[in-house]
């Protein structure tokens, strides 16, 4: 009888010893220990023992990582090849730089010497030669004007000058042919004209709407070009 009483006894101190539970929310674990408890008895001559607790794991909280942020490169970059009917070839590259102006770098070889009106015309389809490619390039229903007039098609870029050899170089920043966004003017089309682009202020019939810059020599589709 004293050994069942005892049993009993036993079983209620241990049943009140209280067990810890620590949630695991890092990869640092420590194994520890628990102390033995020391026990009495109310039963005389009965001494008790606890058994000794088994061990456990404890992790302890690692500070919280910093997010890794990832920039994408601000640089857009495009590429046209212009060709046509004629020994009349270029290529045109566009760079910019965040939402910045647009840098235009251009060379065009065959062309007679003297200066040739340079558009950005809205359509890039080539289907029948540069005559598809449509009027210039002119989201703000404006006049036809030079690249510096407030008043302007957004595709007006001025005139190109070629040289006694037939090449002509030119370096154009201008804020009115982004790379992306509603006027982006990727898949569009650059073209070089026959003659001098009068700018709008020729007096001709066709200088409000084309600079009277007279037939289409070349042209090429904007795309998009590897960062």
């Amino acid at each position: 009888m004293q050994a069942a009483l005892a049993v009993m006894a036993t079983q209620t101190i241990l049943s009140s010893t209280p067990h810890h539970f620590l949630l695991p929310i890092s990869f640092n674990p420590t194994i520890s220990t628990a102390t033995s408890l020391p026990l009495t008895s109310s039963f005389p001559g009965l001494s008790l023992k606890a058994a000794t607790a088994r061990p456990y794991l404890s992790f302890s909280a690692s500070a919280a990582q910093k997010p890794i942020a990832i920039v994408a490169s601000a640089t857009k970059k495009a590429v046209a090849v212009l060709k046509g009917t004629s020994n009349v070839e270029g290529v045109v590259t566009l760079t910019q730089e965040a939402d910045g102006p647009t840098t235009v770098n251009v060379r065009v070889t065959g062309l007679t010497p003297g200066k040739h009106g340079f558009h950005l015309h809205e359509f890039g389809d080539t289907t029948n030669g540069c005559i598809s490619t449509g009027p210039h390039f002119n989201p703000n229903g404006l006049t036809h004007g030079a690249p510096e007039d407030e008043v302007r098609h957004a595709g007006d870029l001025g005139n190109i000058v070629a040289d006694a050899k037939g090449v002509a170089e030119a370096t154009i920043v201008d804020s009115q042919i982004p790379l992306s966004g509603p006027d982006s003017v990727v898949g569009r089309a650059f073209v070089v004209h026959e003659l001098e682009d009068d700018l709008g202020k020729g007096g001709h019939e066709l200088s409000l709407s084309t600079g009277n810059a007279g037939g289409r020599l070349a042209c090429g589709v904007v795309g998009l070009t590897p960062q």
